[in-house]
C-alpha cells in the first residue's frame, strides 16, 4: 500500500535562487503551470528570508523579488501584493508545520501523553531547523495586518486538537476545560515566540521538558506530568526536521 505523500518544503528551508531551482531551457516548452508553481515556492522561500531579515514592514516586493530570482511582473501573475504572499506563504508553511505534528502525534499513541510530547517534539524541531520561518511566522505575522493575525488565530485554534485526548482536566469549580485548553495552547505559543523574538530559535528544542510539564499537568496532574516530562529529553532519538532544510 502507497502511503502519505512528503510533505512540501518549509518555506524558507531553501534558497530561492539556488541554481538547482532553475527552470531548464531547452527544445521542450515547459508547461506554463510548472513555471508557475516553482515561481510560487522559490517565491515563498525569498519572501520568509528577507521578512525575518528586514522586517514585514521594511521588505519590498523588488526584495522578496531579488531573494527569489523572480521578476515583479511574475510576482504580481502570481500574488496581488506584499501581503497577499506572505499570507500564502504562512498557509502553505503552517499547513506544512501540522501535517508533521499530526504525523508525529499519530505515530506515537496510543498513550496521549507520548503524543502530546511527540507533536511538541516536532514543533520545535522543525521551527528550529529553519530559524527564519520561524521568525516570520511567529513574529513577524503581528505586522502582517490583521488578515495575518486572524490566520494566526485560527492556528492556535487548531492546535486545541491535540488535547482531545487529553481527559475531561481538573475536576475544579469554575475551571472551564475549554479556556484551560486555550489557556495551555497560548501559554505555549507565547513561551515559544519569546525564544524566536531573542533570537534563539536554534534552542527551541531544550524547550521539550517543561513545555511538555506545562501541556499534561493540567490534564493528568503533576505526577503523570513528571512521569511525561521525564521521557521528553530533547536528545532521545534523531531531530525531527523541515523537508529540504539543511
Amino acid at each position: 500500500m502507497q502511503g502519505p505523500p512528503p510533505p512540501a518544503p518549509l518555506p524558507g528551508a531553501r534558497h530561492g535562487r539556488d541554481p538547482d531551482r532553475a527552470i531548464k531551457r531547452g527544445p521542450r516548452r515547459v508547461p506554463a503551470e510548472e513555471v508557475a508553481a516553482t515561481q510560487r515556492d522559490r517565491l515563498f522561500d525569498g519572501l520568509v528570508r528577507e521578512v525575518a531579515t528586514r522586517g514585514y514592514d521594511n521588505a519590498r516586493v523588488s526584495d522578496i523579488c531579488h531573494a527569489a530570482g523572480v521578476t515583479r511582473p511574475a510576482f504580481y501573475a502570481l500574488f496581488s501584493g506584499k501581503q497577499d504572499a506572505f499570507l500564502a506563504t504562512y498557509r502553505h508553511g503552517v499547513a506544512v508545520v501540522s501535517q508533521l505534528m499530526a504525523a508525529a502525534y499519530a505515530d506515537a499513541g496510543p498513550a496521549w501523553p507520548d503524543a502530546a510530547r511527540a507533536a511538541l517534539r516536532t514543533l520545535l524541531d522543525v521551527l528550529a531547523s529553519v530559524p527564519a520561518f520561524a521568525r516570520m511566522a511567529l513574529v513577524e505575522v503581528d505586522a502582517a495586518g490583521p488578515d495575518a493575525r486572524r490566520e494566526r488565530d485560527a492556528l492556535l485554534h487548531s492546535f486545541r486538537r491535540f488535547f482531545a485526548d487529553a481527559g475531561p482536566g481538573p475536576a475544579v469549580h469554575g475551571v472551564d476545560r475549554d479556556v484551560l485548553v486555550s489557556t495551555v495552547v497560548g501559554g505555549i505559543y507565547a513561551t515559544i515566540r519569546a525564544r524566536v523574538t531573542q533570537g534563539r530559535a536554534e534552542e527551541l528544542p531544550l524547550l521539550l521538558p517543561v513545555l511538555t510539564y506545562a501541556a499534561t499537568a493540567p490534564f493528568l496532574g503533576p505526577a503523570e506530568a513528571r512521569r511525561a516530562t521525564r521521557a521528553a529529553r530533547p536528545d532521545d532519538g534523531p531531530a525531527a526536521v523541515a523537508p529540504c532544510a539543511p
